[in-house]
C-alpha cells in the first residue's frame, strides 16, 4: 500500500488549474493567513492530473452545472465568503 501526503493548494478568485497527483481527494478548503487553501490526500508518486477549483463569492451570479460543492469561507474577519466548487 502506498503512503499518503496531505498537500495544500493556494487558491484565488474565479477559477485555479491545479496540478494534482491522479485519484487526490479534496478534503477542505480554509484561509491560512489570508491565503485561501484547498489541502488535499495524495499520493505522492502517481501521474499528475488537472483538477479545476472554482472559487465564487457570494451573491455572484453562476452557471451550477457540473460544479460539486468543496466548502465555504470567510475572509477579512467574515467580512468576505467565499464558496469552493469542483468543475
Amino acid at each position: 500500500m502506498q503512503p499518503h501526503e496531505i498537500w495544500k493548494y493556494p487558491l484565488g478568485p474565479g477559477e485555479n488549474v491545479l496540478e494534482m497527483p491522479s485519484g487526490a481527494e479534496i478534503l477542505t478548503v480554509q484561509v491560512q493567513g489570508h491565503q485561501p487553501v484547498l489541502w488535499a490526500k495524495v499520493i505522492p508518486n502517481l501521474p499528475k492530473e488537472k483538477r479545476i477549483i472554482r472559487v465564487l463569492a457570494t451573491g455572484e451570479g453562476f452557471n451550477g452545472t457540473g460544479l460539486k460543492y468543496i466548502s465555504t469561507f470567510q475572509i477579512a474577519g467574515g467580512s468576505l465568503i467565499f464558496h469552493a466548487f469542483e468543475l
